[in-house]
């Protein structure tokens, strides 16, 4: 009990002024200011995840600005450079963050866990928050090929038989071409590492070790050279293996600076063979030396085991890519871009689905219940439900005692999307809920009631939840309508689950419950509208229109709470297209500060429900957005068009492109099924065929074929229907809409004039 008494924030205090610091307790209370008071000013997990990343920031900024004469990785080389439009100052910056080309793309295996990841110019990172392998060319009289100097680079993501990125540098003498897939040699896991590189006068082509990824410094401390030259042993740990032993090796340490002085000529080359190097400051590198004749190619192969680690999954399945894609739904367009991007996603949500779910194979390569929720959807919706439901299992064990779903603390979104997305799982499978989540749905659902706020209280947030931290990052502490809608959500999944296990009183309960909790809103949103003088709806109710309303659309996109044509739906999408758009994208500028290729894809999903034909100008968008390996990063520069936030390869925004072309082609509307109503007109190729399925709905499993003539358009579907057949509508732009008949199954429509 002392302890309550001891005068901590005097002593805190006292330190602080006697040292010319700033009273910390006095800075904190000023910044609680800006937001609502809550019980959580920030999620520790953020706070966390935020100091380790600038942790690194901070080591980046000892180590790079102080030796640009070292070669670095490609974000590095744009963002230092003041010519470059990735340029960033660094005169007050504290920590050293990639904040320009934030772009990877990873390969590997279903149910592994190892993801190697390749940057825009071929870096390869084969281990998490690792070292890295690069290739280059050196000409005694002529300048180096640098990979990650070079302004343009061709790079392509193959997606048979395994995921494979290749990646082309070349300048006036050289070219070098780098392929990096995964597989399985002898029941062990490896990267594999291909570089063919060509000269057209003498050189060496060099293989690379650098202590370095696209997030900055990682740490290199000890380099030995394996018997016969074979390959390299890092951190007493790793191995990287040749297939065939170099002409020369050189290895340095920070000491001696990059080893591509020694390559260069920079530094003279010493007679005595090294061939084990330590490194206190843990930037050693390391590079093989292979001669190329003129107009030479040389092709060497590396081979670097993914399992030397004894936790690795052993105990776990390794498939091969047709296994978990044979029952996904397929798609055929004319339009290759959007084929590609589609299979590209769909290969993007099994990969990081290995047992749980994760957002990227990076920097957020941990879970959370919102990106979850979105990433299973699509992944339900497109028939991937076995690798689904394994990962719904592990739900209870990640709710606390008293109910909440627990991603990050302050975040009250959470429970009602675990909660929804157990439902609509059951609901596009057509199975009934397993009896091992009965407990924690019910915890879940009175965890929302007992979170909410009283109702009685005469004041516009009366019944939402209580200020919580942003949850799609709209702003300080506030009482988010994101939340809110969940929060619905969440009660109405749990009404309808519990009348799956036969508890009536229960779902009774839960299903007032939620539409009690939805009058509170509509009083709410009539508060704000009024104050506002508009019906758009903004982050929270005493806020101003700005980029947190985007979170206000998920009452229209994915939980249809409002209908379709909900005015203020549209309002808020028309305040978004008239101050938050940036080349043609969603700019969100709250904390991303950049274009949102997801969020963009929650507005044209508001807009598809609303038969509005903007929605295909944002698809369209985002489409060009993405990177040529078909993946996009969490948030993208206006400038650059690199990654500036999150992870370089979302797995979020590959859920969304894949339930966006879903969508287009069939998507539920209560007690409809509507067909067709996004295949725009670009897509309607005379003599060409689309399709897509089969594909889940609540109604049933549907597989839909469009077939394009001169002057008219037939759709035919095939349905397992869960029960009987709904209300078909086939509404396809620029052909018109028709309801079809009882046990039709094929409509055709003639083009308007």
């Amino acid at each position: 009990m002392w302890l309550k008494w001891f005068p901590w924030r005097w002593i805190v205090r006292s330190a602080a002024k006697r040292h010319g610091f700033l009273d910390p307790l006095e800075i904190m209370s000023r910044l609680q200011n800006f937001a609502q008071p809550s019980e959580v000013a920030a999620p520790l997990e953020l706070l966390r995840a935020g100091a380790v990343f600038h942790a690194r920031g901070l080591i980046n900024s000892q180590a790079i600005q102080h030796n640009l004469d070292w070669i670095w990785p490609y974000w590095v080389e744009c963002q230092f450079d003041p010519h470059d439009d990735s340029f960033v100052p660094r005169a007050f910056s504290f920590t050293h963050i990639n904040l320009t080309q934030r772009n990877w793309t990873a390969v590997g295996l279903p149910n592994t866990l190892q993801w190697p990841i390749i940057d825009a110019r071929g870096l390869l990172t084969p281990f998490l928050d690792g070292w890295s392998i690069d290739a280059w060319i050196i000409h005694e009289n002529a300048p180096a090929l640098l990979p990650s100097k070079c302004k343009h680079a061709r790079q392509q993501l193959l997606l048979n038989p395994n995921l494979e990125v290749i990646t082309t540098t070349q300048n006036d003498l050289a070219s070098i071409t780098s392929s990096v897939n995964c597989c399985v040699e002898k029941e062990n896991l490896q990267c594999s590492l291909r570089i063919k590189g060509r000269s057209v006068q003498k050189g060496y082509l060099a293989v690379v070790l650098r202590p370095y990824n696209p997030e900055g410094i990682s740490f290199v401390h000890d380099i030995l050279q394996l018997k016969d030259g074979a390959g390299w042993r890092i951190n007493e740990k790793a191995k990287v293996l040749f297939d065939q032993k170099p002409q020369t090796q050189y290895l340095s340490t920070y000491t001696h600076g990059d080893v591509f002085s020694f390559l260069s000529g920079q530094q003279a080359k010493s007679n005595e063979i090294i061939n084990h190097v330590k490194c206190k400051v843990g930037m050693a590198s390391a590079a093989a030396v292979y001669p190329l004749d003129e107009n030479m190619t040389r092709e060497i192969n590396l081979h670097i085991p993914l399992a030397y680690d004894k936790a690795y999954e052993r105990k776990k399945e390794i498939y091969h890519w047709n296994n978990p894609l044979t029952h996904s739904a397929q798609l055929s367009i004319p339009d290759e871009k959007i084929q590609f991007l589609y299979d590209a996603a769909i290969r993007t949500l099994v990969l990081h689905s290995p047992h749980e779910v994760y957002p990227g194979p990076y920097t957020y390569k941990r879970f959370w219940f919102r990106d979850a929720a979105f990433i299973l959807y699509a992944m339900t919706a497109v028939g991937l439900n076995e690798r689904v439901k394994r990962v719904l299992d592990i739900f209870p064990q990640k709710q606390t005692p008293m109910g909440y779903f627990l991603s990050q603390e302050g975040e009250w979104d959470s429970n009602g999307e675990a909660l929804w997305i157990l439902q609509t799982y059951c609901a596009l499978t057509n199975q009934k809920p397993d009896a091992r989540w009965k407990h924690a749905v019910i915890k879940g659902a009175n965890w929302i009631l007992r979170k909410r706020l009283p109702t009685k209280k005469p004041s516009a947030h009366a019944g939402l939840f209580p200020p919580g931290f942003s949850a799609e990052h709209l702003g300080p502490n506030d009482y988010y309508y994101w939340d809110d809608f969940w929060g619905v959500a969440g009660l109405k999944a749990a009404g309808i689950l519990m009348g799956q296990y036969n508890e009536q009183k229960l779902q009774k309960k839960y299903n007032q419950d939620a539409d009690e909790f939805m009058c509170c809103i509509e009083k709410s949103l009539q508060y704000a509208q009024d104050v506002l003088g508009r019906s758009a709806i903004p982050a929270a109710p005493y806020r101003r229109m700005d980029a947190g309303a985007i979170g206000s659309l998920v009452g229209g996109y994915p939980l249809t709470l409002l209908p379709a044509e909900d005015e203020r739906l549209i309002d808020t999408i028309n305040f978004l297209f008239e101050k938050c758009l940036v080349h043609g994208g969603f700019f969100q500028d709250m904390t991303h500060s950049g274009i949102n290729p997801y969020l963009t894809l929650h507005m044209a999903q508001v807009l598809l429900r609303a038969n509005d034909p903007r929605f295909f100008d944002l698809l369209q968008t985002v489409a060009k957005l993405a990177t040529s390996t078909g993946q996009w990063p969490e948030a993208i520069h206006p400038q650059t068009k690199g990654g500036c936030m999150g992870d370089g390869q979302h797995v979020w925004a590959a859920a969304e492109w894949v339930m966006m072309i879903r969508n287009c082609f069939l998507r539920e509307e209560p007690g409809r099924l509507i067909l067709g109503s996004g295949l725009a007109m670009p897509w309607l190729t005379v003599g060409k065929k689309l399709s897509f399925g089969p594909a889940l709905t609540s109604f049933g499993i549907v597989r839909l074929v469009v077939h394009c003539e001169q002057s008219q358009i037939s759709v035919d579907w095939d349905a397992q229907w869960y029960d009987q057949a709904p209300m078909i509508e086939v509404c396809i732009p620029g052909y018109g809409m028709c309801t079809a008949a009882p046990g039709e199954d094929r409509i055709v429509l003639k083009k308007k004039m």
